[in-house]
């Protein structure tokens, strides 16, 4: 304010030193009065000229543009004036920044969301779509801008949704883009008809649900039979009068019935364990000719003397992990060698060092060998190549997902090849880091044992 009333004051000042110089020069003269007005008319004049210039600086600092120089240094109400519009350009300028990180910051964060995010204007068009965006319907954020979405994505179900006079309130399902998948895509709308288009993948979520429902499928017909042949021994002791020996042959089938209703519920169990616990641990080992030799007996037994059984020599060989999953492991593998190969035929358990360390331990039989084209499947919960003869052979289906289980979790694999009425070769193959020579006194020990 004081500048501002400094302007007149200024001015009365400058006309007063003119007065006085004019009227000293006029005196001189003889011109006095003359002298007086043209003295403080002068002295006005320049005030005003000093004046006119400082704003000129001013207004040719403002209508440069680029404003980072600093503003006019001038005295008075220009200088006043110039410093309070530059305070101000840069306090603008400081919150200009500010938004502008955070508007990066804001796009930023969308790009690294694995869902995708899809900005249209009103007539559909493309104003900016995220990286999710763009491979879940397989657009080019840069080339694609601006172009309407449904000349590029020509689904019907998403041409629908886009075209629909009120969105769904919850995520629609959409398969067939140009995405190779199932997307869950929501739509919303906000500011004056623009869509904002949310996707995710779900395809393995869709993958695993459709696994989930099979899966209780399976285990219910699974129960369902056997529970129906009990259900039916049941009825026919409480309605017929039996014999001795046909009522030990009824018991005798229940019993059978019963046993593998256990079976499947064990196995159950051991899969819901497998899934449900934490990895072995990588510093827990045992000797592996110790766990050879009590799966070498409960084959013999299981057996019965059908089949030829070759087993390896001692092999002084310790694993890491979880020797009960091992076990289970090749229990299984074992038991459907012995269930899927003749009387007569031949089941060997072979041993290999593999040349990066690792150990491959094979089961072979001459069984009745698989088509290459289950071979992909095999491992799968319940997947039968021939469901009438596993269900005549005591299996649950479950065996080969158990040992897969088991080798994962261990850090391995399992190995299939077979060829039909040949037979097969399971391989389980562990880790460099699970499997060591075992010690001298280990040795002595496990030769102990034996």
């Amino acid at each position: 304010m004081r500048h501002l009333f400094g302007r007149p004051v200024g001015a009365v000042v400058a006309w007063a030193v003119g007065s006085g110089a004019g009227a000293l020069v006029g005196a001189s003269a003889g011109e006095l009065t003359a002298g007086l007005l043209a003295g403080g008319g002068a002295g006005v004049l320049l005030h005003a000229s000093l004046d006119a210039l400082r704003g000129q600086r001013l207004m040719r600092w403002l209508r440069r543009g680029n404003l980072d120089g600093a503003a006019p240094r001038d005295a008075g109400f220009w200088g006043e004036m110039a410093y309070r519009v530059e305070r101000a350009l840069r306090l603008r300028e400081r919150q200009l920044a500010q938004e502008r990180a955070q508007h990066a910051q804001f796009l930023n964060a969308i790009e690294a969301s694995p869902n995708g995010v899809l900005l249209l204007d009103a007539g559909d068009a493309i104003v900016w779509c995220n990286p999710a965006a763009a491979d879940h319907f397989s657009l080019d954020p840069e080339r694609d801008r601006a172009q309407r979405v449904t000349n590029l994505v020509r689904a019907p179900g998403f041409v629908s949704l886009l075209q629909s006079a009120q969105f769904p309130t919850q995520p629609t399902l959409l398969s067939g883009l140009r995405h190779a998948g199932t997307l869950s895509v929501l739509l919303r709308g906000y500011g004056q008809g623009l869509k904002l288009v949310l996707s995710q993948d779900v395809t393995e979520r869709e993958r695993h649900e459709a696994m989930r429902r099979d899966f209780v499928a399976n285990v219910s017909h699974e129960i369902r039979t056997p529970l129906t042949a009990l259900s039916g021994f049941v009825e026919t002791m409480q309605s017929l009068p039996l014999g001795d020996a046909e009522r030990q042959h009824v018991l005798g089938l229940m019993a059978q019935q019963t046993g593998r209703m256990r079976t499947l519920v064990d196995d159950l169990l051991t899969l819901a364990r497998l899934e449900g616990s934490p990895r072995p641990a990588p510093d827990h080992w045992f000797a592996f000719d110790v766990l050879l030799d009590q799966v070498r007996e409960r084959t013999r037994s299981l057996s019965g003397g059908r089949h030829e059984l070759r087993f390896p020599d001692a092999c002084a060989l310790e694993l890491a992990g979880s020797e009960g999953e091992i076990d289970s492991a090749l229990t299984n593998l074992l038991s459907n060698a012995v269930r899927y190969t003749p009387a007569g035929g031949h089941i060997g358990v072979t041993i290999k060092n593999l040349e990066d360390g690792r150990l491959e331990i094979a089961v072979r039989d001459s069984g009745i060998g698989i088509a290459r084209e289950h071979l992909p499947r095999l491992a799968e919960r319940f997947y039968r190549v021939d469901g009438s003869r596993s269900r005549a052979t005591g299996g649950t289906g479950l065996g080969l997902s158990i040992v897969k289980h088991v080798a994962q979790r261990h850090g391995g694999e399992l190995h299939i090849d077979s060829t039909p009425n040949q037979g097969s070769t399971f391989s389980l193959v562990l880790p460099a880091a699970r499997v060591r020579q075992a010690e001298a006194q280990d040795q002595r020990e496990a030769e102990a044992r034996r």
